[in-house]
């Protein structure tokens, strides 16, 4: 007789099946397929960053035009750029939690996270290459700033972009790509309103018109390193690279203290921020459960998923 259909639990995907099974008597085997972070949260700080940014966007790109400042047109920019980042941040989050617990994604969707995170990255650096080349034009080709117009805008830039990574900051959640790399734009923008501070300021009082332009030079190759640090810690997680750390070494200990378990095959990759998943094919010759081994491990090691193999020793 074939299997009843999967029921329909009513979820908002436009007809993405769920992954649920109907009741046939098996077992819990604990794996978690969930998002692994306060989506809800995240989701709603993010949108609140992109409704200040993108207000902010508009003022300091009009008055930085208008006053001939590079460094407060730069920073505009970069408002500009990382209002559709944070976007992209906060469609991430919508995206995972509609689609969690969907069989489209087998092990969740925290791999959306990382995915996310990268794309933010790149548009960063991107827009770090666009200050660097700028800002060499500006060098040659200097340009009149109106300095008492600029400054003002630049200060109230700068407490916007506080307030924005003060939302976004985080701790608990430092695996979380996506969230990293919305904080990590935010923190650029603090960074070159800094810059451009400075600039006006020393080009105002000391006449220094070229602080304006250097300053955005090296706002860009500081940028430019922090989103390739940001690129390679998510390509880590999407080329399902080993996890930092000893956990495949301590998943291994946990298995082979167990009778006279041998590891054959083993596997450890990142599904999301905070969530390990495990393959594992081991080898005894008095078999349990496949839940006794991982009860063994996940008391030492928190993986979200884990699947056991066991085999029986060759007979010769």
């Amino acid at each position: 007789m074939p299997p009843p259909p999967l029921p329909d639990r009513g979820l908002p995907d436009r007809g993405l099946p769920d992954r649920g099974l109907p009741d046939r008597g098996l077992p819990d085997l604990g794996n978690d397929h969930g998002t692994g972070v306060s989506v809800a949260h995240h989701e709603r700080r993010t949108r609140w960053v992109v409704a200040v940014t993108a207000a902010m966007m508009v003022v300091e790109l009009v008055i930085g035009y208008t006053a001939g400042s590079m460094a407060l047109v730069a920073d505009g920019w970069h408002m500009a750029t990382h209002a559709g980042a944070i976007g992209v941040s906060a469609w991430a989050y919508w995206f995972a939690r509609t689609r969690a617990g969907h069989r489209t994604f087998p092990f969740g969707t925290g791999k959306v996270y990382p995915l996310a995170g990268y794309t933010s990255a790149v548009a960063l650096a991107l827009v770090a290459l666009w200050l660097g080349v700028e800002s060499v034009l500006r060098l040659l080709q200097p340009v009149t700033v109106a300095f008492a117009d600029a400054i003002p805008v630049a200060v109230v830039g700068l407490a916007v972009n506080i307030v924005c990574a003060y939302l976004l900051a985080d701790e608990e959640e430092h695996d979380d790509h996506n969230l990293r790399s919305a904080h990590l734009h935010v923190v650029a923008d603090a960074f070159t309103s800094v810059l451009a501070i400075a600039a006006l300021l020393g080009g105002q009082y000391l006449g220094w018109e070229f602080l304006d332009p250097a300053m955005g030079l090296v706002g860009a190759v500081v940028i430019l390193r922090w989103s390739a640090a940001l690129c390679r810690g998510a390509a880590r997680v999407l080329l399902d690279m080993l996890p930092p750390g000893e956990v495949d070494a301590a998943v291994r200990a946990a298995l082979e203290e167990i009778d006279d378990v041998r590891v054959a095959d083993l596997h450890v990759w990142t599904l999301g921020p905070g969530r390990l998943g495990g393959l594992a094919s081991i080898v005894t010759a008095t078999p349990r459960d496949a839940e006794a081994y991982r009860d063994a491990v996940r008391r030492k090691v928190p993986l979200a998923h884990l699947t056991v193999e066991v085999h029986r020793p060759p007979t010769t």
